[in-house]
């Protein structure tokens, strides 16, 4: 298996450098890959803030890849839930902070903007803060 860094998937979903996006190519044709949050969470970050990506750009990128046969991602219950989030709005790492918390947990967040589009997308136990 081969884990992969931010700057493999960068240059695989946006092929901007020829010859990265052929070997970033070829290691996705090579066998099993395994992908970190984090690593969704930087590049959904590089993609929006250097390359223009929307979120749904973004959430169109991340499910044909991790629909991929071969594609394995870290915590992969919260990662489709998180992309299911952006659907409501919400931007990926806030969806990301969102669908990793512990079962029961109660997610707080002083963005109040955040917590009324967590609240129409169905979360449960989310909690403005005044502050």
């Amino acid at each position: 298996m081969i884990a992969v860094d931010t700057n493999v998937v960068v240059r695989l979903l946006t092929g901007d450098d020829a010859k990265q996006a052929s070997a970033a190519r070829a290691l996705f044709a090579a066998g099993p890959i395994w992908i970190a949050k984090t690593v969704l969470l930087e590049t959904g970050w590089v993609l929006r803030n250097l390359y223009g990506f929307d979120e749904s750009a973004i959430r169109d990128a991340f499910t044909r890849l991790l629909g991929l046969k071969n594609v394995q991602t870290e915590d992969e219950s919260s990662v489709a839930t998180a992309l299911a989030l952006t659907v409501h709005g919400i931007e990926l790492a806030d969806a990301l902070h969102l669908s990793s918390r512990p079962p029961g947990a109660v997610f707080v967040s002083f963005d109040k903007s955040f917590v009324r589009r967590a609240k129409r997308a169905g979360a449960a136990k989310v909690s403005g803060h005044a502050g």
